[in-house]
C-alpha cells in the first residue's frame, strides 16, 4: 500500500521501530559496559585473581542491547518482514509498531547506563571484599528490572499492533 502516515508508509515505520529498539539497547549496552569496565580494569589491575568476580558485573549492562536485538527481531517475525511478507503493512500498523519499540528503546537506554554505574559502585565491593562478589551483583540486577519490564510491555504492545 502507499498510504503514508507523517510522511511515511507503514513499512518504513516498522523499520523504524526496529532500529531505534536495536540502538537504543545497544547505546545504553556500550555506555555502562564502558562504565563498569574502566572500574573493573583498575581492580583486577591491583589484583588478577578478581577478574572472575568482576566479570558478571562488567557483562551486566550488555542484556540490554541484546533486549533491543530481540524487540527488532521480534518486530521483524511478527510483521512479515523475514518471509518477505511486509510489503501490504498499512500505515497505522507500522506507526503502532514504531510506538510498541519506544520502551524498550528508551529504557533499556537509560537502564544499561545507569545499571553500569550500579556496577561501578558494586565492584568497590568486590576491591575491598571478594567474598561479597554474590551481594554485589544484586545492585545492578535491581537496575536490570525495569529493562526485562520494558521488554515485556514492547513483546505485548507489538502482539496487538500486529493482531
Amino acid at each position: 500500500m502507499n498510504e503514508l502516515l507523517l510522511g511515511m508508509p507503514g513499512l518504513e515505520w516498522v523499520y523504524l521501530g526496529a532500529a531505534v529498539a536495536a540502538i537504543g539497547g545497544g547505546i545504553g549496552s556500550a555506555i555502562g559496559i564502558t562504565s563498569i569496565s574502566n572500574a573493573a580494569a583498575g581492580i583486577v589491575t591491583e589484583d588478577a585473581d578478581k577478574f572472575g568476580k568482576v566479570l558478571p558485573l562488567a557483562a551486566m549492562p550488555g542484556t540490554q542491547g541484546i533486549y533491543g536485538l530481540v524487540t527488532m527481531v521480534l518486530v521483524f517475525v511478527f510483521t512479515g518482514v523475514f518471509a518477505g511478507e511486509a510489503a501490504d503493512i498499512d500505515a497505522a500498523m507500522g506507526l503502532r509498531v514504531f510506538f510498541a519499540c519506544l520502551p524498550v528503546a528508551f529504557v533499556c537506554l537509560f537502564s544499561g547506563i545507569y545499571q553500569g554505574i550500579a556496577a561501578v559502585g558494586a565492584s568497590g565491593m568486590v576491591a575491598r571484599r571478594d567474598e561479597d562478589s554474590g551481594k554485589a551483583l544484586i545492585f545492578p540486577a535491581l537496575v536490570e528490572t525495569y529493562a526485562v519490564f520494558s521488554l515485556v510491555v514492547s513483546i505485548l504492545m507489538l502482539l496487538y499492533a500486529v493482531g
